[in-house]
């Protein structure tokens, strides 16, 4: 079988034989795959011309929805891609992780962009800036779509879940994704944007993929094109160093293998819920994936006095678990991706070992339950052990990318803490502690050398998703042989793949801009209360001037005896001439209240809740017989999808100013509402 490309439009079998991949279980072939014959400068015009056009035209909420969909329909056909999973080794549990893992991941940021974006194509960030004395003069900060394409160069090891979670915050960026799968494994990806394309979640040209090399890709890329790269440090750096990348500047994100560590503190003894759970974590980073994760513990840390229980411990934990077929019960530890990646695990092993010593497996002497050993590609579980870390160099260079790992011995806290920095940067390490005071202290000293960092003790072990799972919120990466990238964190990756850029001028102007009003821009009213409008009438920068209220003591005294709020500054005519305000002063919150009372409008229209308060601030005290008047200003809406059975509305937020009688701010603040939509899509 010939794996094919999809791009331009089209299913593309590549010329030539190809390059053969393997079942990783039976040795016997699965496919060639080539992609020869591919223009890849009309690759890059497409995604440009054909997907970034058409997905720069939708709003964020549009593109979190076709990514929902797509999500859900390929949910709902996970058993196909667990049945594929399987010819890379992968047993139900790590099939689990890049399956479901990564198609949640999509799930998380389509719910994050409809959650925290706006209805828009446009994304507005920070505060603003008031630019001038006046404020005629104003500065924002807005996001726009690239209009590019981004390409992503993806890891063997996690074929689903690498490809979408690059995927995700991309398409929702609304930059065009060319896919280009690790080629022992690219069948698996193909097969699920082969669904992905037979959906026709997204326009044309927005997926493409390339099984094979990328040929002269880069070659063609330019300023507003973006490449990510997951894999090996060595081919990062390459990739990196390209000519075209370094002459336009293209953004180059890079997450790499790195040596990451576990760390047993001092203070754990072996009785302590702590020592299991190091132990624990350990043997799961070694087996999942069978070591094959960039997240896998390389580097175990522990007190000098502790190494000969670790090693014990670990070993016959790792004695346990069971590996070969899958499809066999009790098996729980898959093979490599290849025959030839056994090679390099081999390779790197023996040359750890010329500078420490194999306590554990690293020989031909281990079973397979249900395969042949020489046929599939299998390594046993090897630990070794590195008695002096500061001398013996190799275990902080070199990385066998499998069930490897080594254990090495601290005196004190500090050397600990050095022996994790002798990493030179890696994606995650793990500290095992209850002792507070320990617990800061790795983790302050070592931050800066790693891009996670998970403390797992006996308060959070029971919900902690471990060592090794990056998650959508945060973001996954690391500083020095780490690549220096990030990928995940949430929002920060889909602006990963926009431009930010400052905008000056005046608040007309910006407001025209950006879609969301600023103080100062011209505002309008009909003379009809806002509050009687239905979504649709609302316009962006519509004000209502309310009515006047002075504010008695009687005011100042009834809110107190209501909230039971006495403090001195509202009831103490003598502490409160003493202090700050110099006068006996109404509650904050009573002025918020007073403000409320005066633009609500009582009888029922199409608002239907007030859910949320923002930026809060106040400017100005209010004393007795101070006069004050509120303005409500349409800041911005944004357009809700329909749900269910319930009424089409949108969210409407609302600049609120609160003034005295000599015109001064004494409140500001943005409310959200939920208001009625007239249409029903």
């Amino acid at each position: 079988m010939k794996l094919s490309s999809y791009v331009c439009g089209k299913w593309h079998e590549g010329a030539g034989q190809g390059v053969e991949t393997f079942n990783a279980i039976t040795g016997t072939t699965v496919c060639h795959v080539s992609s020869e014959g591919i223009d890849f400068a009309e690759v890059v015009r497409h995604g440009r011309e054909a997907g970034g056009k058409a997905l720069r035209a939708m709003t964020f909420h549009e593109r979190a929805l076709a990514l929902k969909n797509m999500a859900k329909a390929l949910m709902a056909d996970k058993e196909k891609y667990y049945e594929i999973s399987a010819q890379t080794g992968a047993t139900r549990a790590d099939g689990w992780v890049d399956i479901e893992g990564g198609l949640g991941t999509v799930f998380s940021y389509a719910s994050l962009a409809t959650r925290e974006l706006p209805n828009d194509t446009v994304l507005v960030e920070g505060d603003t800036e008031v630019l001038s004395k006046q404020g005629s003069f104003l500065g924002r900060h807005i996001l726009t779509s690239k209009p590019g394409v981004s390409v992503h160069i993806n890891a063997f090891n996690f074929p689903i879940w690498g490809m979408l979670e690059k995927i995700a915050p991309s398409l929702i960026a609304g930059v065009p994704v060319i896919v280009k799968p690790a080629t022992p494994s690219a069948y698996l990806s193909e097969a699920m944007v082969r669904d992905i394309v037979a959906g026709g979640y997204f326009p044309e040209g927005a997926i493409q993929i390339i099984c094979g090399s990328v040929g002269d890709l880069l070659d063609h890329l330019g300023e507003q094109d973006v490449v990510t790269f997951t894999g090996s440090a060595s081919t990062g750096r390459k990739l990196r160093t390209h000519p075209n990348i370094i002459a336009n500047s293209i953004p180059f994100t890079m997450e790499a293998d790195s040596l990451n560590a576990a760390i047993l503190g001092k203070s754990v003894s072996e009785d302590d819920p702590e020592f299991d759970l190091f132990l624990k974590e350990v043997a799961k980073e070694m087996t999942i994936k069978a070591g094959q994760k960039c997240t896998a513990i390389r580097r175990v840390i522990a007190p000098r006095d502790k190494v000969s229980a670790v090693i014990e411990g670990l070993s016959a934990r790792l004695d346990k678990i069971a590996m070969g077929d899958s499809a066999h019960e009790g098996v729980r530890m898959g093979a490599l991706i290849s025959r030839d990646q056994v090679r390099d695990v081999a390779e790197q092993v023996a040359r750890l070992s010329q500078e420490c010593e194999i306590v554990h497996g690293g020989s031909e002497d281990f079973d397979v339950v249900g395969a042949d050993k020489h046929k599939g590609a299998f390594y046993p579980k090897t630990i070794l052990y590195c008695d002096k870390p500061f001398e013996k160099t190799l275990v902080h260079e070199i990385e066998a990318f499998g069930p490897v790992t080594t254990v090495m011995p601290y005196d004190e806290l500090d050397d600990a803490i050095n022996i994790a920095k002798l990493g030179k940067g890696s994606l995650v390490a793990s500290v095992y502690s209850y002792d507070a005071g320990e617990i800061k202290s790795l983790v302050t000293s070592v931050a800066a050398w790693h891009g996670r960092m998970l403390i797992l003790n006996r308060d959070c072990a029971k919900e902690s998703t471990g060592h090794g799972s990056p998650l959508m919120p945060l973001v996954h990466g690391g500083p020095g042989r780490a690549g220096g990238g990030e990928e995940l964190g949430g929002l920060r990756a889909v602006k990963h793949y926009m431009q930010r850029t400052a905008i000056q001028g005046s608040p007309r102007a910006l407001t025209a801009v950006t879609s969301e009003y600023h103080r100062g821009a011209v505002v309008e009213s009909d003379g009809v209360h806002p509050f009687r409008k239905y979504f649709e009438d609302l316009i962006v920068g519509e004000t209502l001037v309310t009515h006047r209220r002075t504010v008695s003591e009687a005011d100042i005294v009834n809110f107190g005896c209501l909230s039971g709020d006495h403090f001195y500054a509202h009831f103490d005519e003598i502490a409160a001439k003493d202090s700050f305000f110099g006068k006996r002063v109404a509650h904050g919150y009573f002025v918020l209240s007073a403000a409320a009372g005066m633009f609500v409008d009582p009888a029922k229209g199409p608002v239907i809740a007030n859910y949320g308060l923002e930026s809060l601030r106040f400017i100005e005290p209010v004393g007795i017989g101070d006069t004050i008047q509120a303005k409500l200003t349409v800041k911005k809406k944004i357009k809700k999808a329909k749900r269910g059975d319930e009424k089409a509305n949108g969210v409407v937020q609302w600049a609120i100013e609160v003034i005295n009688q000599h015109d001064e701010l004494v409140a500001v603040y943005d409310i959200m509402t939920l208001v009625e939509r007239r249409e029903d899509d």
